[in-house]
């Protein structure tokens, strides 16, 4: 079957934006005195609202917080965090062949829009993709399918002629639930984590040129949608 569209995460597989978020918030438990785990962190990533660290820390500490202000001084200084990063190992190589290649090519975000939109931009690879949906085009973020079959619908192609890129297990099992084969490129945040039966894991995007990577991937079933 015909590869026709890259679909890829964002957060974490094009740019490492979730390491600076984990240790934005890691540095204020330490300075209340109580540690933010690992373990309960990674429950958000790759979807949304499954852990809240504003009320984390107020249960740890008993204390309360300016939830408003709380948030607003994370973001920025996320931000300021985010501004020094530089996009993953080969993606760019990456954009450029599928590109050349004559395929679609979306993003399929857990995050907002306005956050996406923002880093395409940044570091100038927004024209690459024909689609970009987020959280805001869906009623249910990753792990449901929901984000990657409307990327494929903006595409206009079948989920089975897709390629997903994800980082992490949330955003894998979205994948798997779409019907699509999923390259795994973990991150320093999840590489030590136990992933789904996913159709092939790179250490980097730079691993593989994009005809090769095709060639493996075309040995591999299509996941048989739940």
């Amino acid at each position: 079957m015909p590869i026709k569209a890259l679909i890829f995460d964002f957060d974490g597989l094009i740019v490492d934006t979730e390491t600076p978020h984990y240790e934005s918030w890691r540095g204020v438990y330490t300075e209340h005195g109580v540690e933010l785990r690992l373990d309960r962190w990674l429950l958000d990533l790759g979807t949304h609202g499954m852990f809240d660290p504003c009320t984390d820390l107020a249960e740890l500490t008993g204390k309360t917080f300016d939830r408003d202000a709380m948030l607003s001084d994370r973001r920025a200084h996320h931000i300021s965090l985010c501004e020094q990063e530089a996009l993953r190992p080969g993606i760019e190589a990456m954009l450029e062949a599928g590109t050349a290649a004559g395929l679609g090519l979306a993003v399929a975000t857990s995050s907002n829009r306005d956050w996406v939109e923002r880093w395409l931009e940044h570091h100038g690879i927004r024209h690459r993709f024909q689609c970009v949906r987020s959280r805001d085009d869906v009623e249910r973020v990753k792990p449901a399918p929901d984000l990657f079959l409307a990327a494929a619908e903006c595409l206009c192609v079948a989920p089975a002629d897709c390629i997903v890129f994800e980082d992490s297990p949330n955003g894998m099992r979205a994948a798997i639930a779409a019907g699509m084969r999923c390259v795994a490129v973990p991150n320093s945040m999840t590489a030590a984590l136990e992933l789904p039966a996913i159709a092939l894991r790179l250490e980097s995007l730079a691993d593989l040129p994009l005809d090769e990577l095709i060639q493996q991937l075309d040995a591999v079933a299509v996941p048989a949608v739940p």
